[in-house]
C-alpha cells in the first residue's frame, strides 16, 4: 500500500517575529531516500523537527507514516532521529548507551545493535567521547536502526565527518533501505554525496519549498541549453530556471523534456542533481515559473526572460 511517510500542508512555524518556515506543503512517498537540501537558514531543521514532533507548528499541519499526527505515540514508535551533532553521553560507553536506549524504548532490537557494533569493530566498552568522528556517527545510526523504524531522520549526520567515514556512514543508511525496508528523509549539504544515493529531492529556500519530487523524473524535465550569448533574452521554448551569460556563449538551465526540440545554434546537454539543485537555489522564485517545479510534465509558455 503507497503512503506518505511525511506530508506537510501549508506548514510554518515563527520563531517571535521570524518565520522559520512558511506555507510549506509536500508530500514523500514511502520507499525513497529523499535528499532535503536548502542553505542555512532554508528551514530544513525546523521542517524535520516538525516532522518527528520535536517542535509545535505556528500554522499548518504536518502528518507521518500515512497521516499520523507528528509527534503522537503512534507516530513516534515508527521514526527514528539522529541529529545534526549525533548526540551521544560523552561518559558512556558504547554498551551502556545501547542498554539505556533499550529502556527508554519499547522496541529495541539490542542483539541487532551488538553485532552491528562487533561488525564495525566499535568496541562497547569504549566511552562515546573516545569514538572518532566516524565511529561516534555510527554509534547514533545503530542505536537509531536497532528502533526497528520504518522512518529514518537524518538532519546533517555527515557534516563533521571525513570523506571515508561519509562514505561508511552512507553506505550503512542505503544497506538500511535496501534490506530493512526503511523511508530516509536525509539533510545536508553536501550534494556530490547526496546525487549518489537519493532517488528524491526536497528543496528548501528562503522557508519555502521550492521543488520537491522524484529525482529521475526532475531530471527527465530539466536541461541545460548552450548556444550564443545574444540569443539567450530571445528563448522562448521552456521556463529557464537559471542563465548564465558570457560575452559570447550563455547557458540556460530549462524546464524542458528531452524530445523537446532544440532550438537552432544550440546544444542541448541532461543535468544532474548537484547542478540542478544549485539552479533553483540562486534562483529561488524559479519554483514560481510554469513548468515541472514539482515533478509535473512542463507546459508551453511564452518567454520567460
Amino acid at each position: 500500500m503507497n503512503m506518505n511517510v511525511i506530508e506537510a500542508s501549508g506548514l510554518g512555524k515563527r520563531y517571535g517575529s521570524t518565520w522559520a518556515l512558511r506555507e510549506c506543503s509536500l508530500a514523500v512517498p514511502a520507499g525513497h531516500v529523499a535528499a532535503l537540501v536548502g542553505p542555512n537558514g532554508a528551514g530544513k531543521t525546523t521542517l524535520l523537527n516538525l516532522a518527528v514532533g520535536l517542535a509545535e507548528p505556528t500554522a499548518g499541519r504536518v502528518t507521518v507514516l500515512g497521516g499520523r499526527p507528528a509527534g503522537s505515540p503512534a507516530a513516534l514508535d515508527g521514526i527514528a532521529f539522529v541529529a545534526q551533532d549525533t548526540p551521544l553521553y560523552k561518559n558512556l560507553s558504547g554498551g551502556d548507551m545501547l542498554h539505556l536506549t533499550a529502556n527508554l524504548n519499547r522496541g529495541f532490537d539490542q542483539p541487532y545493535a551488538r553485532a552491528r557494533l562487533a561488525e564495525l569493530g566499535i568496541p562497547p566498552k569504549r566511552k562515546a567521547g573516545k569514538l572518532s568522528g566516524g565511529q561516534q556517527a555510527q554509534l547514533a545510526l545503530t542505536l537509531a536502526l536497532a528502533r526497528r523504524p520504518r522512518l529514518l531522520v537524518l538532519d546533517e549526520p555527515m557534516a563533521m565527518l571525513d570523506p571515508l567515514a561519509r562514505h561508511d556512514f552512507m553506505a550503512s543508511v542505503l544497506t538500511a533501505a535496501a534490506e530493512d525496508g526503511v523511508s530516509v528523509v536525509l539533510s545536508s549539504h553536501v550534494l556530490a554525496e547526496l546525487e549518489r544515493v537519493a532517488d528524491y529531492l526536497i528543496l528548501l529556500s528562503r522557508g519555502r519549498v521550492q521543488v520537491a519530487g522524484d529525482v529521475e523524473d526532475l531530471l527527465a524535465t530539466h536541461r541545460m541549453l548552450t548556444g550564443p550569448a545574444a540569443e539567450a533574452d530571445r528563448y522562448t521554448g521552456r521556463p529557464v530556471v537559471h542563465a548564465r551569460r558570457a560575452e559570447v556563449q550563455a547557458h540556460l538551465l530549462v524546464r524542458a523534456a528531452a524530445d523537446d526540440p532544440v532550438p537552432p545554434r544550440w546544444e542541448a546537454h541532461p543535468v544532474g542533481l548537484e547542478e540542478l539543485a544549485m539552479a533553483y537555489l540562486r534562483e529561488p522564485d524559479a519554483a514560481a515559473l510554469p513548468g515541472p517545479a514539482r515533478g509535473r510534465n512542463p507546459e508551453p509558455t511564452e518567454a520567460t526572460r
